[in-house]
């Protein structure tokens, strides 16, 4: 009797995994059918502390995609999410990460293998203070440009994957940042299938140029002037103004009514 139970149960978890594997595959080749037309993330700001419309042009929806552009709303409070792109450290993470402490912010902070390699005490540091390090790929290519290939396009998110748990023991967190916001029904469809929840934002601003930076009066103004509730904000953490401004717009935003929280 006992050895008929252990003969079914393993029938069982035979049939279970192949069903599994089947629908996997089946995803994948789903995915490699769709269109793979190059779209640029944007959205309309507006002035009335609203969630701001996006591309309306879309024959598709992002949520079938686990792809989302303003996170979710708290019924205590208005709720903001802090987020960082990191490609290389230009000196101004470590302050960033003293004003997210010393206000008990947590952000998600996107980063590349590039950024990992060659600055690991700092991820260790986002780590260790409770924030969450997650994807923005190997190589920083447009996704749509190496949908060709399953092998190709995987690599560059386990590439990173792969040297985070390396440098931190840690299995990285499924979020994905889409380099440069391009993306395509393609690339959406298989970033999920590799388990990754795609996300946008609802807040960025001209701050990516180290040479080129807004002032702190203008950085101050245009952040708080276009928050709204559930929003995404897309920071660099290269920018020299967000380092010197970031205390007080965490500050000013609290004192509006909002808080900032991490993306379940």
């Amino acid at each position: 009797m006992k050895k008929f139970i252990s003969i079914s149960i393993l029938l069982f978890l035979l049939v279970f995994s192949s069903g599994f594997s089947f629908n996997n595959k089946m995803s994948k080749l789903k995915s490699l059918d769709l269109d793979n037309t190059c779209i640029d993330w944007f959205f309309i700001p507006n002035n009335d502390f609203r969630t701001p419309e996006i591309n309306d042009k879309l024959n598709f929806k992002l949520s079938d995609y686990n792809a989302v552009y303003n996170g979710p709303k708290s019924p205590k409070n208005k709720s903001l999410y802090l987020t960082f792109d990191e490609g290389y450290e230009n000196g101004y993470t470590d302050e960033i990460l003293d004003v997210l402490k010393e206000k008990n912010v947590k952000a998600i902070f996107f980063v590349t293998s590039h950024y990992i390699v060659y600055s690991p005490d700092t991820v260790k540091r986002m780590v260790d203070e409770g924030h969450v390090v997650a994807n923005h790929t190997k190589h920083h290519y447009s996704m749509p440009s190496v949908t060709y290939s399953n092998e190709v396009f995987s690599k560059e998110l386990t590439d990173v994957e792969d040297r985070f748990k390396e440098l931190t023991g840690k299995d990285m967190p499924k979020f994905f940042r889409p380099p440069m916001g391009k993306y395509s029904q393609k690339s959406l469809a298989m970033t999920k299938d590799l388990g990754y929840q795609t996300v946008f934002w609802s807040f960025a601003y001209g701050d990516y140029e180290p040479n080129n930076q807004p002032s702190t009066y203008y950085a101050k103004k245009h952040i708080l002037g276009h928050l709204h509730d559930g929003s995404i904000l897309l920071l660099h953490a290269i920018s020299k103004t967000n380092a010197q401004v970031l205390g007080e717009v965490i500050d000013e935003a609290r004192s509006n009514g909002y808080e900032f929280y991490l993306l379940p």
